[in-house]
C-alpha cells in the first residue's frame, strides 16, 4: 500500500462514526486534561485509559492519540491565561504568554497558540506518514544485536536527559528493568520472582502506569491546600491576532516544526527539549531579542509548535520500531498490547488499517482541536476553578474500575494502589518516574535481544561490534556511560577557575 492510497484509507476508516467518536473524545479529554495543572499528557492517558478497554482496536487507538496530542494544545492555556503550565512543556509558554496576558492580549496568543499547533501537527503528521513506513522497512534489517544496542543507546539516553541526577535516573531504570524480569522467562520456561499465581505472566504495564502516573498525582494533588484561583477572561472577539502579530508568528512555526520533529525521533522528554530549543533559537536570531520575556509573540508560536511537532515525532520509533521513547509512547504500547498488538516492523504492514486509520484521524483530531481550542477557550480555562474534592475521587473511582477490569482481578487494584504510593514516595523525594517505566517496557527487549544476540555470536560479546550498526549504537552507548563523569569533572574544572 503506497502512501496515498494508505491515506485514503486511514481517513475512510476514521471517518466511520464510531472512530470519529473517539477521536472527538480523545481531543476533549485530552484538552480538558491538559489545561489542569500537573497532570500532563501521560498522566492524562493514564487516567483515562480504563474508558479505551471495551472499546474495537482502532477507537481504542484513536482515542489515546487524540488524548495525547490533546493534551499537548490544552497545556497552553493555563500557561497564557494563568502563568501556571498545563504540562511541561508548556513551561516556556509561560514565559512570554503570561506576559502577553497581562498586555491584554492573552487572546491573541491563545490563538497564535492554537494555529501554531494545529500547523505544526499537520505538518508532523505527514512527516510521521513518510518516515516511518521508511524506517520500518529500514529495520528489517535489525537482529537481535542491533536491537539490543538501539535499546541500550535509549535507556542511557534518558538517563542522560531526565531528571537532575544521572544516579537517580539510573537507579530507577534498574528498579524498572528488574520489575520487568517478573513472571515466566520467554526463553527457558523458568519462574522468576513470581510469588503468587498472578506473577505468572508478569506485572502487567497498565496498572503500574495508572498508579505512577494517574494515582500518584491525585494523592499529591489531594495533600495539597486548594487554592481559589482568579482566571482571566478572553472574549472571542480578542482572539484575532493582529497582521503583525501574525507576520511575526509565521517563520517561529514553521521552525519550530522543523526543530521539534527530528528531537521528537530522539529518546527522552522530547515536548520539553523541543520547546526549549525553539525558544532560544527565535531569542537567538530575533532583531529585538530584549522583547523575551516581556511578551514577544514568537515566544509563544515558536515552543508550542515545536512541542506538538515533537509529540507527533515521539511516535515514528514506537510504530516503526516498536520502543517508547517518551513515556506517553508507552501508554500507547500499552494499549496497544491490550488488543494484542506488539508494534515493530512489520507492525505497519501486518496492521496496516490500523496505523493508516490512526494517521488518518491525527489529521481530523487536529482540525477538531483548532475549533475546540479557540471557541471555548474561557469553558477550558475555567475548570481550573473545579475543587480537588469533587475531581479526585472521580479520578480514583475510575482508575480503580478501569484496574480491576483489565483482567477482572483484584492483584491488578493491588498494583496500581502499591505503585501510587511509589510514585507519591518518588516524586516527594525528588526522583524522576519516568526512567522507572522505560526500564519497565525496555527492559524485557534489552534481555531478550541481548540474550539472542549471545546465541547467535556463541557467547563472544566482541562480535556485536562486527556487525556496523550495532557498533555505532554501542559506541554511542559507551559515550553515554562515561560522559556524567567527563562532564562533571569538566565542570567541576570551570567552576574553579572562575572561582580562582
Amino acid at each position: 500500500m503506497d502512501v496515498l492510497s494508505g491515506l485514503l484509507h486511514g481517513l475512510s476508516v476514521a471517518l466511520i462514526p464510531q472512530n470519529i467518536m473517539a477521536c472527538f473524545l480523545g481531543a476533549f479529554l485530552g484538552t480538558v486534561t491538559g489545561v489542569l495543572p500537573g497532570l500532563g499528557p501521560t498522566s492524562a492517558m493514564a487516567l483515562l485509559l480504563p474508558l479505551t478497554f471495551g472499546l474495537p482496536t482502532e477507537a481504542s487507538i484513536i482515542m489515546l492519540a487524540g488524548i495525547y496530542y490533546g493534551a499537548m494544545y490544552g497545556g497552553s492555556t493555563t500557561s497564557i491565561l494563568l502563568n501556571m503550565p498545563g504540562e511541561a512543556a508548556s513551561m516556556v509558554t509561560c514565559f512570554d504568554g503570561y506576559q502577553l496576558s497581562r498586555k491584554g492580549r492573552g487572546g491573541a496568543a491563545l490563538a497564535v497558540s492554537a494555529l501554531g499547533s494545529w500547523v505544526a501537527g499537520t505538518l508532523a503528521v505527514l512527516a510521521l506518514m513518510l518516515f516511518a513506513p521508511s524506517l520500518a522497512r529500514f529495520a528489517l534489517l535489525f537482529a537481535p544485536p542491533e536491537y539490543f544496542a538501539i535499546t541500550l543507546l535509549g535507556l542511557l539516553t534518558l538517563n542522560n536527559l531526565t531528571g537532575k541526577s544521572f544516579i537517580k535516573a539510573s537507579l530507577m531504570t534498574i528498579i524498572g528493568m528488574m520489575i520487568g524480569t517478573i513472571g515466566m522467562d520467554s526463553l527457558s520456561g523458568y519462574t522468576r520472582f513470581v510469588l503468587t499465581p498472578s506473577m505468572l505472566e508478569g506485572i502487567d504495564l497498565v496498572p503500574v502506569l495508572m498508579g505512577l502516573f494517574g494515582l500518584s498525582e491525585v494523592l499529591l494533588m489531594a495533600g495539597e491546600p486548594s487554592q481559589a484561583i482568579d482566571v482571566m477572561k478572553v472574549k472571542f472577539r480578542e482572539l484575532y491576532p493582529t497582521k503583525q502579530e501574525i507576520k511575526k508568528s509565521i517563520l517561529p512555526i514553521l521552525r519550530g516544526t522543523i526543530i521539534g520533529f527530528p528531537i521528537g525521533l530522539l529518546p527522552g522528554p522530547a515536548a520539553v527539549l523541543s520547546s526549549m530549543a525553539s525558544y532560544k533559537v527565535e531569542k537567538s536570531i530575533s532583531k529585538y531579542p530584549e522583547e523575551f520575556g516581556n511578551g514577544a509573540i514568537e515566544g509563544v508560536a515558536g515552543p508550542e509548535s515545536a512541542n506538538n511537532a515533537a509529540s507527533t515525532g515521539t511516535l515514528v520509533p514506537l510504530f516503526a520500531l516498536g520502543l517508547p521513547f517518551a513515556p506517553p509512547a508507552a501508554m500507547l504500547l500499552s494499549g496497544l498490547m491490550i488488543h494484542g498488538i506488539n508494534p515493530g516492523p512489520l507492525f505497519i504492514t501486518q496492521h496496516a488499517d490500523l496505523f493508516w486509520a490512526v494517521i488518518g484521524s491525527m489529521y481530523i483530531g487536529n482540525v477538531m482541536l483548532l475549533f475546540l481550542n479557540l471557541p471555548f477557550v474561557g469553558i477550558f480555562a475555567s475548570l481550573i476553578k473545579t475543587p480537588p474534592r469533587i475531581l479526585m475521587p472521580i479520578i480514583t473511582s475510575i482508575m480503580i474500575i478501569g484496574a480491576y477490569s483489565l483482567n477482572n482481578s483484584t492483584f491488578d487494584i493491588g498494583i496500581m494502589l502499591l505503585f501510587g504510593i511509589i510514585g507519591l514516595v518518588l516524586k516527594k523525594l525528588d526522583f524522576a518516574t519516568s526512567p522507572l517505566i522505560i526500564g519497565l517496557v525496555l527492559g524485557p527487549m534489552f534481555e531478550e535481544n541481548l540474550r539472542q544476540g549471545l546465541l547467535m555470536v556463541k557467547g563472544n560479546f566482541s562480535l556485536f561490534f562486527s556487525r556496523p550498526l550495532a557498533a555505532i549504537f554501542l559506541i554511542l552507548s559507551i559515550f553515554l556511560i562515561i560522559w556524567p563523569f567527563i562532564g562533571g569533572k569538566k565542570m567541576r574544572r570551570i567552576k574553579g577557575d572562575l572561582n580562582s
